[in-house]
């Protein structure tokens, strides 16, 4: 799908307007979720840092996807609805892309690697999508699902490289700024992008000062060093426990926005994601998976150049696998 003709023109893959209009149609079905503080973080992070939480892994299937899925699902045509849409995922894309075909009548069918999470399959087979296992990671499922595009006439539903996702993912920033003007810089984990480039197109209309942090997985940072070197590089792999961030490409709907509007790029491990992890149910009491514990990771590692500040991360899905949660609450990870 094509970015509006408006934002087209100015470079940038989406628009405010776009914004508004995807919160519009999205409102009937996804309540706004809380932006809370918890002084144990504070405390934890430390620097005189005020740590804000939007809690994302309180939507419908834990995650902000549930506000791509249903921006996306809601913004197409009867007729693309009825032949239906294919995406590829690791999981909280087709989560949200299912619950939301459940909600409008689409058709779904979802494409995931094989030796996926197997509780993530169970729950967007539960939505009764057709789900179809092939390929050793994303990048590899993504070419699955466009080949069923050629072979089915069925519409892409990527998780990044789509307007009416991207609008979607903004709204969750759209939210954190009206319930907290006050954020001065908020730390996104990227796996491809919408959640970030969403954040920067709300900041550009309502607080261009406020800056905005992107934090990948070391074992998963193609678009991290992409950005620092000032051109695509992709890589052979993404091996890491936090599926969400398990890219080994950028994309061109949001590389040039980030690597315009980012104020910092920052790679954390998988102890530290593991860590971070462990922190936010220590300190919040809130189960969050690998890339829903991204931001918290990223922000310790910025806490020197946070020092001071009010920052807003976010939990932005909450389905971990009980086996790989085992293993992170053993210390495994």
């Amino acid at each position: 799908m094509r970015p509006p003709a408006s934002a087209e023109r100015s470079g940038w893959p989406i628009t405010y307007r776009d914004v508004l209009q995807a919160r519009d149609r999205i409102r009937p079905h996804i309540a706004k979720t809380a932006l809370r503080s918890y002084r144990p973080l504070d405390a934890e992070v430390g620097r005189g840092i005020r740590v804000f939480v939007k809690h994302e892994n309180h939507n419908p299937t834990n995650s902000f996807k549930a506000r791509n899925g249903l921006s996306l699902m809601s913004g197409l045509g009867e007729e693309a609805r009825r032949k239906g849409v294919v995406a590829a995922t690791r999981g909280n894309h087709g989560l949200g892309l299912a619950w939301a075909g459940s909600l409008l009548g689409a058709r779904v069918t979802i494409c995931v690697p094989r030796g996926n999470n197997p509780e993530k399959n169970e729950a967007m087979r539960g939505f009764g999508v057709e789900l179809i296992e092939e390929g050793r990671d994303y990048d590899e499922v993504v070419r699955v699902a466009e080949r069923l595009v050629r072979e089915r006439g069925l519409s892409l539903a990527h998780s990044t490289n789509d307007p009416l996702v991207i609008a979607g993912a903004a709204t969750l920033t759209l939210e954190i700024l009206e319930d907290n003007p006050g954020i001065e810089a908020l730390v996104i984990g990227v796996g491809g992008g919408s959640q970030a480039v969403g954040a920067l197109t709300v900041a550009r209309e309502l607080r261009p000062g406020l800056r905005v942090y992107g934090v990948q997985a070391e074992r998963a940072s193609a678009i991290h060093d992409s950005w620092h070197a000032g051109r695509p590089i992709a890589k052979d792999s993404a091996d890491t426990f936090a599926d969400g961030l398990a890219t080994r490409n950028v994309y061109d709907l949001t590389f040039p926005a980030l690597r315009q509007g980012l104020a910092g790029f920052v790679t954390v491990s998988e102890a530290e994601i593991a860590e971070a992890l462990r922190l936010a149910l220590r300190a919040t009491h809130n189960l969050v998976e690998g890339a829903g514990a991204a931001g918290l990771a990223g922000l310790l590692k910025l806490r020197g150049t946070l020092d001071g500040k009010t920052v807003g991360i976010v939990f932005s899905g909450g389905n971990i696998d009980s086996a790989t949660l085992r293993r992170v609450l053993n210390g495994e990870i």
